[in-house]
């Protein structure tokens, strides 16, 4: 016999929240990894330039995600596990593994919120450094390079330089912005609209795994402490 009443309840009400928390790491894995190999941001973060890369802060917090993603699947199978068993020792793993990623996910949002337009402004950066060095090279084979990087930005983002009447007017070479379509913005602009869409969908989806870990924390708990009080151990 095991636990009877409301901690059989609550029994099943944690491995059923367990279950969903399993799927939520599913779910961030396979967002991280789109995430990583999305067409848009690997065509614009692989780029170089006279040694100089795009900035790689964004791959950083994606790879963080994949490790997130596979923790919690692996914690989410043994809060289900430890549920069905009524194991305090499973239970109690469980719970320091939850603060502890709790903890850390806390740690994650103050960073992700304190530098949230970091990654495109570093990348901004860099299109202006290799824009800037088109302009004073010319056509020669430095000015060729940054062209062809140019070119990458231009047709991913369906945009064509700075902004503004002096950088429309200067447009060294035409041919790196995206022939036969309306260019309504500028590179920066499309840049910052490009991450801010990510950090959005990061955003909610670290939201509800919170509100998913606060429930599951109590309910292990509480189902520890019947456990103990049960009269059948």
């Amino acid at each position: 016999m095991g636990v009877e009443g409301c901690t059989k309840c609550i029994k099943y009400m944690l491995f059923f929240f367990n279950f969903i928390f399993w799927l939520a790491g599913c779910v961030i894995l396979g967002v991280s990894l789109w995430l990583r190999h999305d067409n848009k941001t690997s065509s614009l973060l692989e780029l170089k330039y006279e040694g100089t890369e795009a900035p790689s802060t964004f791959y950083i917090s994606v790879y963080i995600l994949i490790a997130v993603g596979a923790v919690m699947m692996f914690v989410g199978f043994l809060g289900c596990y430890g549920a069905i068993q009524e194991s305090q020792c499973l239970l109690g793993t469980f719970f320091a593994c939850l603060v502890i990623l709790f903890a850390c996910e806390v740690a994650a949002g103050i960073w992700g919120f304190m530098n949230k337009d970091k990654i495109s402004k570093e990348l901004i950066t860099f299109y202006d450094s290799v824009y800037d060095r088109g302009i004073t090279l010319g056509d020669n084979e430095q000015g060729r390079a940054a062209s062809a990087v140019l070119k990458v930005f231009h047709e991913t983002l369906n945009c064509c330089g700075k902004g503004g009447l002096f950088s429309g007017a200067t447009m060294w070479l035409s041919e790196t912005c995206p022939k036969d379509k309306k260019i309504s913005d500028n590179c920066h602009t499309k840049i910052k609209e490009l991450f801010s869409e990510k950090i959005y969908l990061i955003g909610i989806a670290a939201l509800v795994v919170a509100v998913i870990m606060i429930f599951e924390m109590i309910f292990s708990m509480v189902l520890c402490c019947g456990i103990r009080n049960s009269p059948v151990y």
